[in-house]
């Protein structure tokens, strides 16, 4: 019996009472019920600025085309440029007509918007960091033309909204103010998101990766990166009959159409934007 007792010690234990569970059960809960109400609405965020150049990004859904469609006929745009690079799954490609870019472009034409109103700015980059190097290479489209563009506004899809933001206004620098306009994703409730699978990836995943392009990210790096890809290309022109720089002359790829002088086309483009841009 004495050696049973020594095997067990007896100890005071102190415990929550009801109102500190309950306390530490609002301070546990509350954090979650403020993400679930409010991640989405921060994330998908619209904020327009007075633009008459709307950006889109090529990979949107259908939903996000009609939705850039919409914008442009009710916003009073003068111009729309699409961004983008090679379509995933395909890897690398010398043609244009494998880029986001272009077939976003497309779209919108067939959609109804004017084709001379509608121009496709290609990335060549595979790898990470897509959307950043789309917005590099939309900055490096507006230097090689000497086109000042005081102010954009960016659509895209629904929660990726604020990633696209903040990389844009990273990209593009100061001298740009940039506005963004987020898309609604009719595939989910967004006042419900945690309820359904597709919205449970769509928003998480989107915070998660904000997060990263936020304080993980390190664009100095990505603009080396950016610079040093030689495939990008500049297109210019409209979108259904573009002129193709001399790095896509493969033939087994892609057709290149008669094309302009270099001097006349730059002229073109710059002119084009005379009396649009902000």
């Amino acid at each position: 019996m004495r050696f049973c007792q020594s095997l067990v010690i007896r100890k005071e234990c102190w415990k929550l009472s009801w109102r500190g569970r309950l306390l530490f059960a609002l301070v546990v809960l509350l954090p979650i019920l403020l993400m679930l109400l409010e991640l989405h609405p921060f994330l998908a965020v619209t904020h327009r600025v007075n633009s008459k150049v709307l950006v889109v990004e090529g990979w949107i859904h259908e939903f996000g085309i009609d939705a850039a469609v919409n914008e442009f006929k009710t916003g009073h745009y003068e111009r729309v440029l699409t961004t983008g690079g090679p379509v995933e799954g395909i890897g690398t490609s010398s043609s244009i007509y494998d880029t986001e870019a272009w077939q976003s472009a497309e779209l919108l034409v067939k959609a109804g918007i004017p084709a001379e109103d509608v121009q496709s700015v290609p990335s060549r980059f595979v790898g990470r960091d897509r959307t950043f190097n789309s917005a590099i290479t939309l900055r490096n489209w507006f230097r090689a033309y000497n086109v000042s563009v005081g102010k954009i506004n960016i659509l895209t899809e629904d929660a990726h909204a604020r990633r696209t933001w903040l990389l844009f206004q990273e990209a593009l620098g100061p001298g740009v103010e940039v506005g963004i306009i987020s898309a609604p994703n009719p595939d989910y409730d967004a006042i419900h998101w945690w309820r359904s699978s597709e919205g449970v990836r769509e928003v998480i995943g989107e915070g998660i990766a904000y997060i990263y392009a936020k304080f993980l990210f390190w664009p100095e790096k990505a603009k080396t990166e950016s610079r040093n890809d030689s495939r990008t290309a500049f297109i210019f022109g409209n979108a259904v009959q573009p002129r193709i720089s001399t790095m896509d002359t493969d033939a087994s790829t892609c057709t290149k159409p008669a094309a302009r002088p270099r001097g006349l086309a730059k002229r073109a483009v710059q002119n084009s934007f005379l009396s649009v841009v902000q």
